[in-house]
């Protein structure tokens, strides 16, 4: 219901934004940094950012009107236990954990609007690269230390983690703005990853994030039929900033590794296997830039999705050959939890050979 709620509020306000920056030439014309060689509407990134702002703030809402309601006869303090009671044990969550999530909330929403702010700015008058990941860093520290999210990692010290956070967070962000190259290639990726995070949440009980993911998810599919190649419409930086930030925020918020279960450990490099690809052409990406004496911060063609293109295949295989790697390797990752060691480090191999034969695959020719 939640997704399918998503993926139609999606869909409606793409094809809207699509119509209206057509109109008011909001575009993205063809550019020598750019792949694209025709112009295509702008502000997919609006939809997205709204659809995931109404969900956000329902849910903040549908929690505090549930908890602190009033009825004749039973007071404000006794109905408002009752409330939180009775969505706890629906949820199956702690009670004293309801009211926690709307701060929680509100931190997310913060943060995603300033980054979607920074976006939209950027696809409109094209912002300097420190000036944006300034911007960034700030987004990340809010959400880091007010919404609690942060890698444990069985370390103790807060403010080592919150640190570890805030660079994984940024990382992520830039990696999705990265790979946001080619029709569909961003969105359908973080949409696999987003499904692999998904299942590991419901696995773990977790209902807040695995509500989020859905809407997440649903949002991005509602988006990708107007994007997938060839695209009707780019989300441009407002959009895959705030992709990029939803699958860091969500890697983070999912729980990997029970103590008390006394489980492996080792599914806590889930996000490092599912994002695998994305982090290959980030990695690759930049030190190709570098060994060319070129800023890693400055757009360019030389993407390994470009690379792959120009040794013969379209847009819409080259989308497909690296969906199909990152569902792969998520795929292996979802096994960490049944696995013994043995297991693992056959699945870490595995990643890494995926990782080869798209070196080998885009290197050929």
């Amino acid at each position: 219901m939640i997704l399918a709620s998503s993926f139609t509020l999606s869909a409606l306000l793409t094809g809207i934004v699509k119509v209206y920056a057509g109109r008011k030439g909001f575009v993205s014309k063809p550019a020598q940094n750019r792949f694209a060689q025709r112009a295509v509407p702008l502000g997919g990134g609006i939809a997205i950012f709204l659809t995931l702002a109404f969900f956000m703030l329902s849910a903040a809402a549908v929690i505090k009107i549930s908890v602190s309601g009033s009825a004749s006869g039973v007071s404000g303090t006794e109905l408002q236990n009752e409330g939180l009671n009775r969505l706890a044990e629906k949820a199956n969550i702690n009670p004293a954990d309801f009211l926690g999530k709307i701060d929680q909330l509100a931190a997310i929403l913060v943060s995603t609007f300033i980054l979607f702010i920074l976006g939209l700015l950027d696809d409109i008058k094209h912002l300097g690269p420190y000036l944006k990941l300034g911007v960034q860093f700030a987004a990340a520290v809010i959400v880091a230390v007010f919404a609690e999210s942060r890698i444990e990692f069985f370390i103790e010290n807060k403010f080592i983690t919150t640190l570890f956070s805030v660079l994984w967070i940024v990382l992520i962000i830039n990696v999705f703005n990265f790979l946001d190259n080619m029709d569909g290639l961003s969105v359908g990726i973080a949409i696999i990853t987003g499904c692999i995070l998904l299942t590991a949440s419901v696995t773990s009980g977790q209902v807040f994030v695995g509500g989020l993911t859905i809407v997440f998810v649903g949002a991005l599919l509602g988006f990708l039929i107007f994007n997938f190649p060839p695209a009707g419409i780019f989300m441009g930086d407002s959009g895959s900033l705030v992709i990029g930030f939803f699958v860091a925020l969500l890697s983070l918020r999912t729980t990997y590794y029970h103590e008390a279960q006394s489980g492996q450990w080792y599914p806590v490099f889930l996000p490092l296997i599912v994002l695998a690809v994305p982090l290959y052409d980030f990695i690759s990406v930049t030190l190709l830039r570098i060994s060319q004496g070129k800023s890693p911060l400055i757009g360019d063609t030389q993407h390994f999705s470009h690379r792959m293109k120009k040794r013969g295949l379209s847009d819409r295989r080259t989308v497909l050959v690296l969906y199909l790697a990152t569902l792969a390797a998520g795929l292996g990752g979802t096994f960490l939890y049944q696995v013994n060691l043995t297991g693992a480090i056959l699945i870490f191999i595995q990643t890494f050979l995926i990782l080869i034969v798209i070196a080998v695959f885009e290197a050929t020719g």
